[in-house]
């Protein structure tokens, strides 16, 4: 058992260090198709997420840096162009997006939009040869998420999806730890994501636009289940949906979720997500003992422990991003699969899609 906490902090050893560290890969000479040093990417949607994590995240990168952006708020414009220095030429709309394909300087197209919007982008994008990254959730149905993998596939692109957990040293810890067996099997997960969200008027609570904590806070808890088991579900044994606002979470959208799912060789999980409360917590239950790690997921501070110790590789924000940045675009470079591709943003909108069925019916749904 590694106990990271005796490592320095990021800041301290460096963000190369960090990612060498966590992508082997690091040490494989580029064969970049695109013969460049870094890939340019474009941001696409100009939100929270993009202004306070990703923009700052990609000053720290050293695969891939800030080359671009697509915002339909026209006074954005010039606040990007200033503080990052992007050219004129590199800033566009949803109107003239598609004209991307002109464009050297962009390598990677960033979709950072409601889930509604994904699908669109993601196959704009494709059909502009550009490399796709898309944020979680990938989409509002697995028949979307299947039509935007078609699209890149048919086009040659790649596709990523921002699931940073995947890429993050904790997660990977506890994953190793069950992957090996070192605590015997897994018998059940105990998953929770969640936080008060106060927002009356946001996308997330717009069914139209891909709303509902199922979506959003949802995914962690699924992936936590999943991650944790190391096993894939095969069925959701009950779910239940409700709201405690039925003012903001209206006609029947999930501000509250819990479900059961059965997963194979008998193993359970429980998971819960919540826009009412704040929860953070993911429980393996082993043979030998249990892992836990509270917070599950988080910018920075993911920390857990087992009976082989601790579980703690300290890191500050945005590092994070910044890390799943790097080792996606040293994916590209190297002409090697992404670690976490349209396929496993799919697997986890097929689970939503059985929870909500379930939660709808009453009944067990095979998934």
């Amino acid at each position: 058992m590694i106990d990271f906490s005796r490592r320095n902090s990021i800041k301290t050893i460096g963000l190369a260090a960090g990612i060498t560290y966590l992508n082997p890969m690091s040490f494989i000479p580029a064969k970049n198709k695109k013969m460049k040093d870094k890939l340019g990417v474009a941001l696409v949607g100009l939100g929270y997420y993009s202004t306070d994590l990703l923009a700052p995240a990609l000053q720290m990168t050293n695969h891939c840096y800030l080359a671009g952006i697509v915002t339909g708020t026209p006074e954005k414009e010039k606040i990007w162009m200033d503080k990052y220095g992007i050219p004129e030429k590199n800033v566009y709309n949803y109107t003239n997006f598609d004209t991307i394909k002109d464009n050297p300087d962009i390598d990677v197209v960033y979709v950072v939009l409601p889930p509604s919007m994904h699908r669109e982008y993601v196959v704009r994008a494709a059909a502009a040869k550009k490399e796709v990254w898309c944020e979680k959730p990938m989409a509002v149905t697995a028949e979307e998420c299947q039509s935007m993998i078609d699209a890149c596939q048919s086009n040659g692109v790649s596709l990523a999806i921002g699931y940073r957990c995947q890429h993050e040293p904790n997660t990977l810890e506890y994953q190793r730890i069950v992957k090996e067996g070192l605590l015997g099997s897994v018998n059940r997960v105990e998953c929770a994501a969640g936080y008060r969200e106060n927002r009356t008027n946001h996308w997330k609570q717009k069914r139209e636009m891909g709303g509902g904590v199922i979506y959003d806070m949802g995914v962690y808890s699924i992936q936590g289940a999943r991650l944790g088991s190391d096993l894939e579900p095969i069925a959701v044994k009950s779910a239940k949906i409700w709201t405690e606002r039925p003012e903001i979470y209206q006609n029947g959208l999930g501000e509250i979720v819990e479900a059961e799912l059965e997963f194979p060789d008998g193993v359970t999980a429980w998971i819960k997500t919540s826009f009412a409360e704040n929860i953070n917590f993911l429980t393996i239950h082993c043979e030998k003992g249990d892992i836990e790690i509270a917070p599950f997921q988080a910018y920075a501070g993911i920390k857990g422990k087992s009976p082989l110790g601790e579980i703690n590789f300290p890191y500050e924000v945005p590092w994070q991003q910044a890390n799943q940045m790097d080792q996606d675009a040293l994916s590209i470079m190297n002409n090697q699969p992404m670690k976490v591709p349209g396929e496993e943003g799919k697997r986890d909108i097929r689970i939503v899609e059985a929870i909500l069925e379930s939660a709808e019916t009453g009944k067990r749904v095979v998934i």
